[in-house]
Parts: C-alpha cells; sequence; structure tokens
C-alpha cells in the first residue's frame, strides 16, 4: 500500500531533533510520497537537503507562503522565480490568501498569489492553495485565472460543500487531512458527496495533527488515521482509499 502526502513540512524545527526517525517511521508504514510546500526563502537550503537525503521519496515546491508576504515579497517572488527556473519542482506552493494573521497585507498578498499563479501556468505546474479565512478573495483570484492550465490542490480544505464544490470547478482536488477526524470539523459531514476523484490526503506536518493525537505536533505517518476516517466515511477498504488519492496525486502533480 502506497501512501501519499501531498502537504508536509518535513524541514520545520519541530523535526530538529528527530527528524529521520520521524521520516522512517512514516516509510515504515507505507508512506513513501511526500510533497513538501515552501514558505520563503529561508527554508530553501532545508528543503534542499531532505531532497538530498530521500531523493526517492521526497518532492519539491516552490512558492511564498501567504503569512510570509511582507514588505520585501517582490524579493522572495523573485526568489521564486529563480528556482523554478533552475531546479525541479512539482508544484508552485503553498500560495494565498490568509486573513486571519494580518488583513492589512491582503492587496500585496492577492498580487503575489496571482503572480505565482501565472508563474505556475508559464512552468505548467499546479498550484497548492493556503486559504485561511479567505474563500471569497481566493475564489476571487482563481476566477480571474480560471482556465486549462489553472489546477492544483486546495490545502486543508475546510470550507463547506458548496466552496468544495466551487474549488472543485477550478480543477483543484481536495487536501484532507486532520481536520476530518475532529468532531466540530464539520467537512466529514458532507465529504461522502465529494466524488473521491477528487481528494487527496494531507497532514500538514507538523501541525494539525489528527484525533487522538490533536493539539500534539503532527507527524506524516498520523496520515494513517486521515486515512482511517476517509476509510468509514467513503465506505471504502484503507488499501483502496490509499490507491485512489495516490492515483489521485500523481494526476495533478505529474508523477
Amino acid at each position: 500500500m502506497i501512501i501519499t502526502d501531498t502537504h508536509t513540512h518535513l524541514y520545520s524545527e519541530a523535526f530538529d531533533e528527530d527528524r529521520d526517525e520521524m521520516i522512517s517511521r512514516a516509510i515504515e508504514q507505507g508512506v513513501t510520497r511526500f510533497f513538501i510546500p515552501a514558505i520563503d526563502s529561508t527554508y530553501t537550503e532545508a528543503m534542499f537537503q531532505l531532497e538530498k537525503d530521500y531523493p526517492e521519496n521526497m518532492f519539491l515546491m516552490s512558492g511564498l507562503h501567504p503569512t510570509h508576504v511582507k514588505d520585501n515579497y517582490k524579493d522572495e517572488l523573485e526568489h521564486v522565480e529563480h528556482m523554478l527556473a533552475n531546479h525541479k519542482f512539482y508544484a508552485v506552493g503553498e500560495i494565498g490568501i490568509d486573513l486571519y494573521w494580518d488583513k492589512s497585507t491582503l492587496e500585496i498578498q492577492k498580487a503575489a498569489f496571482k503572480h505565482q499563479i501565472q508563474l505556475a501556468k508559464k512552468y505548467k505546474l499546479p498550484i497548492v492553495i493556503h486559504c485561511r479565512e479567505a474563500f471569497s478573495e481566493v475564489f476571487e483570484v482563481l476566477e480571474s485565472e480560471k482556465g486549462d492550465d489553472l489546477f492544483g490542490v486546495f490545502h486543508c480544505f475546510t470550507g463547506s460543500l458548496e466552496q468544495a464544490h466551487q474549488a472543485i470547478s477550478y480543477n483543484m482536488k481536495l487536501g484532507i487531512g486532520g481536520v476530518s477526524t475532529f468532531k466540530n470539523g464539520k467537512i466529514d459531514q458532507f465529504l461522502n458527496e465529494i466524488d473521491l476523484k477528487h481528494i487527496v490526503l494531507e497532514t500538514d506536518a507538523p501541525y494539525l495533527a489528527p484525533v487522538p493525537f490533536r493539539g500534539k505536533r503532527n507527524e506524516s505517518a498520523y496520515i494513517l488515521k486521515v486515512l482511517e476516517k476517509l476509510s468509514g466515511i467513503y465506505n471504502v477498504s484503507e488499501e483502496k482509499l490509499a490507491e485512489i488519492t495516490t492515483a489521485n496525486s500523481k494526476a495533478i502533480f505529474k508523477i
């Protein structure tokens, strides 16, 4: 059984004490494909080190995270462009809009998001979207860029059924992780109305650990709890669910 974690920050400082052991735990349990989203230029070297250490398992993205869109965002976007031109990446991400932490940067967040979508189109890559308290703003940008060359993953999807269908209409898969196991997560109440062909699995490690690890450091091995939860929601075996969601990830990331 091959399980794909489409979103995991394995370079995070949270793993500095036991990174190799944590990755080994995941691989031993069948989690052998890890897609690594970018945050900003300060993490680039750590991401390259992961790829060097685990060349068969790590698939890197390049991008500027919306919470890191600051006064120097144009310099950061130049870094993203340089990376895309000189290294193999599998997506532009994570990119998007986050209005939870700072609403004052909305306009430059939108500009950075739109610019990075256009970079993804240039390199024929998927995008991986971060959206927090900003569905209408994200959809506004996606609407302006919609087309056959726009596709990707709506990471950590936590919206409504209507918003799920809207995201899918822009050629997005829904990234489902630990929130699906939360009592107040809500998405588990309608996920079975979304065809499995639109679903990929993720952890967002070290964040958003699933039940029974909620509140603790998340790690990629815990994706098995997400797999277990969705197996029940969709009434399919965990093996079949892993097969389908891995195939979905291959279709998006083209590997």
